[in-house]
């Protein structure tokens, strides 16, 4: 069960540390009692780091001490999904072929979190190398929902949104290729934020697809993800990818009326294969965003069908590019007994990645082999484009747009494994804002019969994440009002 003391938000933890109610000291303490109490169960965290953080901890109390100006996220426990570089702190990307490997960096996500005052508890639990939608892919095992542990909590940032939603966590970091943020976030009943591509540096994100992969927060409420979000965006030099976009105040935005906001409800999203229990709840979400003042506009996003073959074209093609680089030689896992070069790649790479990541590097490598790439990668990139166009498209009419996170609630642990083609259309309705790069957030909306969390997502414009916030808070404040 959690305490009063692990069921914060970032306000709460800020607040009482700079009351001096409660020291970072103590609170770090509390939550790693918290997990060392439930994660065996959940299976959250790969990796904890107790001496860094307390050492954090001990910094924001000294402040408190001596008075000083509290930075934003004074003595917040975050934890950090395992694909992001964390310095003198194992980084292992769910994989046995990093099993042991120990960054001599900050992944600038992270370094930002840090100058902020944040605590950082530990690393999460996550698909392999970040490819999946259930958090079975793990070379070390999977994790499990806490609303329903014979369930999964969804892929690839399971381990994030697990540790925020049992309270072993305030915030986490989590990343996003094709849903892997927002997904986890509908399965386990939190708030999941994919910002618009290039807004968060990627430097020191272990690279699945290049073109795809965005940083972001999951966390407890929508002022906490805008707090995170404001945090880490920004350009970085780090990274030739992140925008030199002004950074909003996401959080004073938040408060500003929706008023009249035209939002888009695309037929392609409601279609075959959505769950009715899901349906009902998001419907019910666009009705009370209605009667906030928005204006419902039906619209069509006629390429969506294609999003899926074309991410799983380009994503893999990607992948087996940016896994080249596990081939034993250097800092990778590297098979024992082996005679020649040639046999240290072939065992150091079969032995060191998982089912998951073999059939994906194997599909990247065949779409993009002579003959093949012009066919597959060339057209998949165009069919891209037309997919970013219906967004243009929507925008035009549109200030945002609602849909389902997903097609269900949690599946059951195993119950996908057996069917690559099954769990890759769990992601169906995320994976086209990966490939037209706009902003995303998912936000809890009900639940079905047996209980588990549903959620619902809203799309916006590029670099408008302060829209996408504005309407969430919106929704999420009318329905803490409501119940």
């Amino acid at each position: 069960m959690s305490s009063a003391l692990t069921n914060l938000t970032i306000g709460d933890c800020r607040s009482l540390i700079e009351k001096r109610e409660v020291t970072a000291l103590s609170l770090a303490e509390e939550y790693y009692a918290h997990i060392e109490n439930q994660d065996a169960r959940i299976g959250a965290f790969l990796t904890l780091s107790k001496e860094r953080a307390l050492q954090q901890a001990d910094r924001t109390d000294r402040m408190a001490v001596e008075g000083q100006l509290l930075p934003p996220l004074a003595g917040v426990p975050v934890a950090i999904k395992d694909v992001m570089s964390t310095r003198g702190v194992r980084t292992t990307a769910g994989s046995k072929s990093l099993a042991t490997y120990i960054p001599a960096y900050d992944c600038t996500a992270v370094a930002r979190l840090e100058a902020a005052g944040a605590v950082i508890l530990g690393k999460t639990n996550c698909d392999e190398f970040a490819m999946g939608s259930s958090n079975e892919n793990s070379a070390f095992g999977p994790v499990r929902n806490p609303r329903d542990r014979s369930r999964v909590p969804g892929g690839s940032s399971g381990g994030s949104a697990a540790a925020v939603a049992a309270d072993m966590a305030v915030a986490a970091l989590g990343s996003d290729t094709g849903g892997s943020i927002r997904q986890p976030a509908s399965f386990c009943g939190v708030i999941g934020l994919m910002p618009t591509y290039g807004r968060v540096s990627r430097y020191g994100l272990i690279a699945f697809a290049s073109s795809l992969d965005h940083i972001g927060p999951l966390t407890k409420t929508v002022k906490d993800a805008a707090t995170i979000l404001k945090t880490i965006a920004g350009r970085d030099p780090l990274d030739s990818t992140s925008a030199d976009v002004r950074v909003p105040d996401y959080v004073a935005e938040l408060e500003q009326p929706l008023g009249a906001l035209k939002l888009g409800v695309a037929q392609e999203y409601f279609g075959e294969g959505l769950d009715d229990e899901v349906r009902h709840a998001v419907e019910s979400a666009i009705d009370r965003l209605k009667s906030l003042g928005c204006e419902i506009v039906p619209l069509s996003l006629p390429h969506t069908a294609y999003a899926i073959p074309t991410y799983y074209i380009i994503a893999t093609a990607e992948a087996a590019s940016n896994l080249a680089r596990y081939d034993g030689a250097r800092y990778s896992f590297r098979a024992a007994g082996v005679k020649s070069l040639s046999e240290m790649y072939r065992r150091s790479r079969d032995q060191g990645f998982g089912a998951e990541v073999k059939r994906r590097i194997m599909l990247g490598t065949y779409a993009l082999s002579a003959g093949y790439y012009e066919a597959y990668y060339l057209k998949a990139q165009k069919v891209r484009t037309l997919l970013a166009r219906d967004f243009q498209e929507a925008f035009r009419k549109v200030d945002a747009i609602v849909t389902p996170t997903s097609p269900t609630a949690a599946f059951r642990l195993g119950e996908k494994s057996d069917d690559p083609l099954a769990m890759y259309l769990a992601d169906i309705y995320t994976v086209t804002a990966d490939l037209a790069g706009i902003p995303g957030i998912s936000v809890p909306c009900g639940e079905t019969q047996q209980k588990l969390p549903i959620g619902f997502q809203i799309l916006g414009k590029h670099f408008d994440e302060s829209t996408v916030l504005r309407i969430a808070h919106a929704y999420e404040q009318a329905s803490q009002t409501a119940s």
